[in-house]
């Protein structure tokens, strides 16, 4: 059997149990939290609709994530594992915490917004450094970057993806189906060692075992530790792939939502008026009167469509 193949078989096995195991978890989570009476504390000032049916379902299914991956760096323990494994891990840990502060206090706040800035920049700066030392950092094939520039961009990279994420989590299924096409994605531009492959397989595998309970009507939801992680693996892949610069299609709608809502800040902060009637984008559309499940629907393909035209993009342009 050929070395490929091998690599594939593995891979396959990892997918397969990270769903299994994935699946398990995500019935466990929603079992002792209905049983505790542990659920997501709804914004006051959210959105309005479905209120009592999202302030009873059971969050932090994102602990399944962490503990996917846990499983998967105490399997294959090594320095590439401990360094890819490392980030999503650590901002999964940062959005547990501030889940479980919201469910102690009763709250739909954690950490305050300045604080939850401050852990997330330290976080990844020690990843990124611990990174550039054992590997370097590319933006993309052909252009190393020096220390001045590749620290910033990534740092940068890390902390918008946690944020992206967190904010594009706010309809059932559409963080996670954005995730996994963003996977795709990757998949296509990135070249695969055999380790990326177990990677992809295990991020893929627990992230469709989330979604059979994530789609509309949620039974969980990810919460910051699931949005925190996702974030973190997006940029983790790219680091490891040896392109930073395929971050731009991967997030192609995590960034349009993070875009809206920074957007909306400085158009209500600075001249007292809405851009759009509520931020992130996806609830502009609610209130414009669409279907939870139409909007997410379409943003999907959006973002199937925006992804793969910049994805082209960049191996044209970029050579990736």
């Amino acid at each position: 059997m050929s070395e490929t193949a091998v690599d594939m078989r593995y891979a396959i096995i990892a997918g397969v149990l990270s769903f299994g195991g994935g699946t398990a978890l995500q019935r466990l989570l929603i079992f002792l939290q209905r049983r505790l009476r542990v659920a997501q504390v709804q914004k006051s000032y959210g959105v309005g609709i479905d209120v009592e049916v999202k302030s009873a379902t059971p969050t932090m299914g994102g602990v399944a994530f962490a503990v996917s991956a846990l499983v998967a760096l105490g399997l294959g323990f090594d320095a590439d594992a401990l360094l890819f494994w490392g980030l999503p891990i650590a901002c999964a840990i940062i959005g547990f915490v501030d889940d479980w502060l919201k469910v102690s206090n009763r709250s739909s706040e954690g950490f305050t917004s300045l604080r939850k800035l401050t852990i997330q920049v330290i976080t990844a700066f020690f990843w990124v450094v611990w990174a550039l030392l054992q590997k370097g950092l590319v933006l993309w094939p052909g252009f190393a970057c020096p220390f001045w520039l590749a620290v910033p961009v990534t740092v940068l990279a890390a902390v918008g993806m946690m944020n992206a994420v967190n904010v594009t989590d706010g309809l059932d299924g559409l963080a996670g189906g954005t995730f996994m096409i963003s996977l795709g994605v990757l998949g296509y531009l990135l070249t695969c060692s055999s380790f990326l492959s177990v990677a992809f397989a295990v991020l893929l595998g627990v992230t469709a075992s989330f979604l059979l309970y994530n789609v509309r009507p949620a039974r969980i939801f990810m919460g910051d530790a699931g949005s925190h992680f996702l974030g973190g693996a997006l940029v983790a892949l790219c680091v490891q792939g040896g392109a930073i610069g395929a971050l731009i299609p991967a997030g192609f709608l995590f960034g349009i939502e993070l875009l809206s809502s920074a957007v909306q800040i400085i158009a209500i902060r600075k001249f007292n008026k809405k851009i759009f009637r509520m931020a992130p984008l996806h609830h502009h559309f609610q209130r414009l009167g669409w279907d939870e499940t139409t909007v997410t629907s379409r943003f999907l393909v959006v973002h199937a469509v925006g992804a793969a035209f910049l994805a082209a993009l960049c191996v044209q342009i970029l050579g990736l």
